[in-house]
């Protein structure tokens, strides 16, 4: 199974380091057939990330997020909405099966952030979130099918505790 992950965040916006802080850890973990892609944004060229791949995890942080995380499933997007910056998840997949007419299973890690603003540290609210979507994303990669996670999506910011 090869997995690509997407940490989408500027580490200078407060909150908005979240995916940068948990791509930042994945780096010094050496994941083998797992390919780490981090920016501040996501952008049309990251379609081609997606080639090769059997699942997709994108991680990002957001202010109208449950606490602590949310954990879901998203699919190509309906609409063509595509700008040259600032794409969804579901945007950049819908790029990516306009261009090689499949795409993987993919999946969004949203870890709820407080504060964004320029040259602030992480909120005491968003580390307490951190360590629960770490905790959360260690048990994914442990399992990295769409099928087992699929069982792990969230509901109402908290883990599912039946599959």
């Amino acid at each position: 199974m090869s997995l690509v992950i997407f940490a989408v965040g500027n580490p200078s916006r407060g909150d908005d380091a979240l995916g940068p802080l948990l791509m930042a850890e994945l780096e010094t973990q050496g994941w083998p057939d797992v390919t780490l892609v981090a920016d501040f944004q996501l952008q049309i060229e990251h379609a081609l990330d997606l080639d090769g791949h059997d699942l997709a995890l994108f991680i990002d942080a957001g202010t109208e997020t449950p606490a602590p995380f949310a954990f879901y499933e998203t699919a190509p997007a309906t609409a063509p909405s595509i700008s040259s910056h600032a794409l969804s998840p579901a945007a950049v997949l819908q790029v990516h099966t306009r261009l090689r007419q499949a795409t993987p299973p993919a999946f969004v890690l949203c870890v709820r952030g407080e504060k964004f603003e320029l040259g602030e540290a992480l909120s005491k609210a968003a580390q307490g979130h951190l360590a629960a979507a770490r905790q959360h994303l260690a048990t994914c990669l442990a399992a990295p099918e769409a099928s087992c996670w699929r069982q792990l999506q969230t509901h109402a910011g908290t883990p599912r505790t039946q599959p």
